[in-house]
């Protein structure tokens, strides 16, 4: 092995697991009531519903503006090949939420006429909820607190997202496939779909896993960790949040597999 090989480089501490920042009294407040909860919806429209999906995502969080307990939202498209393909997907869309408190998402879930609306549009459609074990940076300025310890088992999920700079956009895509194949093959990811704001440039990766250990063994070697070097060492991200959940929830059908 190379010199370069062994020495830790700032790229390679960005993907190990993010530390929780320091907490103070109103952090510690906020984790004892149990803290913010993350709904993510995943949602293969209907043939019939193409024209009220995109609206969803051209209105983005302002149909959620008088949900209670909603802290942040982010509405999603998505593109072929699973999500990851540079052209848009026409039925394939997301959204994700973040809530004060588990009963404000629980609510939201099971009551909110934003969900009723969605159910009523979906051909396939898949919730889940969840709590941070960790999290670093931010997206659109808003950080996610951390609320839950990392399970000792069973499944996990992530979410990676970044605003990619513009001249920097060529250089991110080109490492872009060989990664997104490599987590299609991943053994032991349950789930993985891209997603993202603006095309090409705020894409978003949300994934299941059936463990932790698995996990890291997909996001520490091969296509994926080369891809990640590149990004951080290029400085290719003007904003870029990661964070791991403990998976409160996983129910419904995605891709023909049934969750729940």
């Amino acid at each position: 092995m190379t010199g370069t090989g062994l020495r830790r480089t700032a790229a390679e501490a960005a993907w190990r697991e993010p530390k929780a920042p320091p907490t103070d009294r109103a952090a510690d407040a906020e984790a004892s009531s149990g803290g913010p909860v993350a709904v993510l919806l995943l949602v293969e429209l209907a043939p019939g519903a193409l024209l009220w999906g995109w609206s969803r995502v051209a209105l983005g969080a302002l149909p959620l503006r008088q949900v209670p307990g909603l802290r942040f939202a982010k509405a999603l498209g998505s593109g072929q090949r699973g999500g990851f393909g540079l052209r848009p997907s026409l039925r394939r869309q997301g959204l994700f939420a973040l809530f004060d408190r588990e009963r404000d998402a629980d609510a939201f879930i099971a009551a909110s006429p934003v969900m009723q609306a969605y159910r009523n549009h979906a051909g396939e459609l898949c919730i889940a909820k969840l709590r941070a074990t960790a999290s670093r940076g931010s997206w659109s300025g808003q950080g996610i607190a951390v609320t839950a310890a990392p399970a000792a088992g069973g499944r996990v999920a992530s979410l990676t997202r970044a605003s990619i700079r513009p001249h920097k956009a060529w250089a991110f895509w080109r490492n872009s496939p060989p990664a997104e194949a490599a987590l299609e093959r991943a053994e032991g990811c349950l789930l993985a779909m891209g997603l993202g704001e603006a095309p090409l440039l705020r894409q978003a990766t949300f994934s299941v896993w059936e463990s932790q250990a698995a996990m890291d063994a997909y996001a520490r070697s091969g296509a994926h960790l080369a891809a990640i070097r590149a990004a951080y060492g290029q400085n290719q991200f003007s904003e870029s949040m990661f964070v791991r959940f403990a998976l409160l929830q996983l129910s419904g059908t995605w891709k023909g597999r049934t969750y729940g």
